[in-house]
């Protein structure tokens, strides 16, 4: 390799679109990052506008390209990381007939239990590897099939956000095996399109695109598209794989003793294995990055959404006093929260907010605070909702240790990784030294490696320990982790009580 050479990393995540210009090194040289909102007209509804994200991808690669002119002259390649579960229903012309239905969005959440009793759950879990959940597109296609029929209809094809991109920039629709798993239509033990599945969702092959390895390379992109990037058209791009496999690649969790924790809008625990693997409990994803990689793990909906609904519901002061400042909220939300003891004198906090995946699968689940106090303060609140992501995601680290062994060591990313005191936290409640890598662009370097290896740079992914370099360690301080092996029982007994009383909340809210 060169460090002459270039390349560039493209995530397309929950709410922004992050590219990055890596040396091939993995040295980074420079980034750009476009965000969009989640469409929320009502409570179960989580869509986004795909042109906005098409624009959003496009923008960034020109804002870099823009800002880096000589190096984009030596880029080797692009090659992409993409949010997993979204659904674009497209007519023959391309053209979208729905906004992105996101991961997010639970208007699907009855077809869950009926798609149940249609089929051995269990069998097609353990075949596709996607749990059964209104986040799975399989659910998806029933609800649209049987609910929205003329809709259905009209489908062309049923597509990703990375399809449309892809397809806008190509002309022709493919679909790597990460992506593809994600949508429970995928059999990951014969990497093809599952039958049953595809039977199921009322679908046919034709409406469904191409299947790809995740290291197929794409020429000849569209001039017109290549000029607004600021990018030759022969620049070759990588398919790459979904953003959660990736972050495991970026962090180097590559090893089945390795845990990587991601924590950015969502979260999600997970390790890697030789061969594909599901959990007899199906509290566990297994999705592909290679044929030879698989990812294990766990899904949670609510990482720093849960604190962006502490910001904007509770935090007018707070954010005031940021604009001020020329602060962001978030610093001044943690610092608050890091004048409470851990344990935040007995109040805990179910972070359920948006449902949850993994590890309870309920699309009816609903925060809650329990031991709510006189002595709690807002300081204690806020305390709470940053312990109650990392309890949850220690409750999908149990379960998947049950399901493959204890985990040697802990490494982070994702927005939360920037926090000093969550990175604390974190080591503190899972009782294990945390390593925070240099590049917290986990899923974009991810993207990156994944396209060296593909283009033919690096002779394996093991390559990614070459290229990386620690930044933070944190070590368990032991009064902290002491407290919260006594509250990790706590919150496990209370999400096992809540869990019958969800559906019941659910019929009268």
């Amino acid at each position: 390799m060169t460090s002459t050479e270039h390349i560039l990393g493209i995530d397309i995540g929950t709410t922004s679109t992050k590219v990055v210009l890596f040396k091939l090194n993995g040295e980074i040289v420079g980034q750009h990052a476009i965000g969009y909102p989640l469409l929320s007209p009502e409570a179960d509804v989580q869509e986004q506008d795909p042109e906005a994200i098409y624009q959003a991808t496009v923008q960034s690669v020109r804002a870099v390209t823009s800002r880096y002119p000589e190096q984009a002259k030596s880029l080797i390649g692009l090659s992409f990381s993409t949010v997993m579960h979204s659904l674009i229903v497209v007519d023959d012309q391309g053209q979208p007939l729905t906004n992105s239905i996101t991961w997010a969005d639970r208007r699907s959440a009855p077809w869950v239990s009926k798609l149940r009793q249609q089929c051995d759950a269990h069998a097609l879990y353990s075949r596709t590897g996607t749990p059964i959940h209104p986040m799975s597109p399989l659910v998806k296609l029933m609800w649209l099939r049987y609910e929205q029929p003329e809709l259905f209809n009209r489908a062309a094809k049923f597509i990703s956000i990375k399809e449309y991109i892809l397809y806008r920039w190509f002309g022709t629709y493919m679909v790597d095996y990460s992506i593809a798993n994600a949508t429970g239509l995928f059999n990951m033990h014969t990497l093809d399109w599952d039958e049953e599945a595809l039977d199921l969702a009322g679908v046919r092959i034709a409406q469904l695109s191409q299947l790809m390895p995740t290291t197929h390379v794409l020429s000849s992109m569209t001039p017109e598209v290549a000029s607004q990037m600021g990018i030759a058209a022969d620049v070759p791009v990588v398919i790459g794989a979904s953003d959660g496999v990736l972050a495991n690649l970026g962090v180097g969790a590559i090893a089945p003793d390795t845990v990587a924790i991601t924590v950015g809008t969502s979260g999600a625990v997970r390790t890697m294995l030789a061969s594909p693997q599901t959990d007899k409990q199906e509290r566990l994803f297994c999705y592909a990055l290679t044929a030879q990689h698989w990812v294990i793990g766990g899904a949670t909906n609510n990482g720093g959404i849960a604190l962006r609904w502490i910001r904007e519901n509770l935090a007018d002061t707070e954010v005031d006093t940021a604009r001020l400042l020329q602060k962001d909220a978030y610093d001044i939300l943690t610092a608050i929260a890091a004048t409470i003891p851990a344990g935040s004198n007995g109040l805990i906090f179910h972070p359920y907010l948006a449902g949850e995946r993994s590890p309870i699968w309920g699309a009816n689940a609903r925060g809650s605070f329990f031991g709510l106090g006189l002595d709690h303060t807002k300081a204690h609140i806020i305390r709470a909702v940053l312990e109650g992501i990392v309890y949850n995601l220690h409750t999908i680290s149990t379960a998947l240790q049950t399901a493959v062994g204890p985990a040697r060591s802990i490494r982070a990313t994702g927005g939360f990784a920037h926090s000093v005191l969550w990175r604390q936290m974190l080591a503190d409640v899972f009782n294990r030294t945390v390593i925070i890598p240099e590049s917290n662009e986990g899923s974009c370097f991810g993207a990156a490696v994944l396209g060296l290896y593909a283009l033919g740079r690096i002779p394996n992914l093991e390559q990614v320990f070459e290229m990386l370099s620690e930044t933070h360690t944190h070590h368990p301080i032991a009064e902290n982790a002491e407290r919260y092996q006594k509250i990790l029982p706590l919150y496990a007994q209370l999400s096992e009580s809540f869990a019958p009383l969800y559906g019941n909340l659910a019929k009268i809210r």
